[in-house]
């Protein structure tokens, strides 16, 4: 009746990003883990609940750092009998989570910060943009490591984790402009608007994590590959009548899976359309995972081949 072909293709340049995206957040949560250190151990030598509050708040981007860590380090096992594809969609399933948790955190500054601006409070100034310009040295140092060691602009994984240190970064910088607002003029409003407009950025770069990840958990299209495309392309190859029940997903973070079936012509050569289409899909279109079964118009055996 047909032939089917199965075949994964491991790009050595995915294993590489791997290990870079490995190293930078490996270093990321070391400064950060450093700073976290040194703020408690500074609290409790000078008695500040400010310094001993932002040192839970690095607990928390600690926490974060080493679950996306931890998934990609899950995501480089080999499959098993029990997971064929491996532990790739641990890495989508840390993204999720790194996005929720932000969302969560803006949410709750935005409530709070609306609070504030009903009700002004009186806030150490000083104080604040010191543990600030604290906490943003920590957070710069980090998104540059992640910037030149990993890929935070394809890796899910990596953008979900650069997002919670760009996210605090930010938040340093508006505690620090609202701190010289403050000190300056008195103008004690200046905290809650600059923490809410900080918020709302955070907010719409945790919704993209989100919408991205539920995307590939339900096994969506992956937005820069046509299937329209792809089927106008296998249409082309010579004894290629139809094609039909064409599936396109993510497995992870640029790794993606094919699956079709074609309708061919029995006075064709099934091998040489097989192998046509097979080098059609992973070389123009780069997708790791393939399987492509052929169907002819008339009943024949099927056979299966390499």
């Amino acid at each position: 009746m047909g032939y089917m072909k199965e075949g994964t293709v491991v790009h050595s340049h995915h294993a590489e990003q791997r290990k870079g995206n490995q190293k930078g957040l490996a270093i990321a949560v070391a400064i950060t883990s450093v700073i976290l250190v040194a703020e408690f151990i500074g609290g409790l030598i000078t008695n500040s609940l400010a310094l001993l509050s932002d040192s839970g708040h690095m607990l928390s981007d600690v926490t974060s750092l080493l679950f996306s860590l931890f998934a990609m380090w899950l995501a480089a096992k080999p499959p098993s009998p029990q997971k064929t594809f491996g532990y790739h969609r641990f890495e989508i399933i840390a993204a999720l989570f790194n996005g929720i948790t932000l969302f969560v955190i803006a949410v709750l500054i935005i409530m709070e910060a609306y609070k504030r601006l009903l009700e002004p409070q009186t806030v150490a100034s000083g104080t604040m943009m010191v543990i600030a310009l604290i906490g943003l040295i920590a957070n710069v140092l980090s998104a540059v490591v992640l910037l030149r060691q990993g890929d935070v602009t394809h890796n899910l994984n990596m953008r979900s984790a650069y997002l919670h240190v760009i996210g605090d970064a930010l938040g340093s910088v508006g505690a620090i402009v609202a701190g010289l607002l403050m000190y300056y003029f008195n103008w004690f409003i200046a905290d809650p608007i600059i923490s809410m407009a900080v918020a709302l950025v955070i907010l719409r770069g945790a919704g993209r994590v989100i919408k991205q990840a539920v995307h590939i958990l339900m096994e969506g299209t992956p937005s820069n590959i046509d299937p329209v495309q792809i089927k106008e392309s296998l249409a082309r190859i010579d004894g290629v009548l139809d094609i039909h029940d064409l599936r396109v997903w993510t497995i992870t973070s640029g790794v993606h899976s094919f699956a079709c079936h074609l309708l061919i012509d029995p006075r064709a050569n099934s091998q040489l359309i097989l192998d046509t289409a097979t080098s059609v899909i992973r070389n123009d279109y780069m997708f790791q995972f393939c399987t492509i079964q052929t169907e002819v118009r008339h009943d024949m055996s099927r056979d299966s081949g390499d």
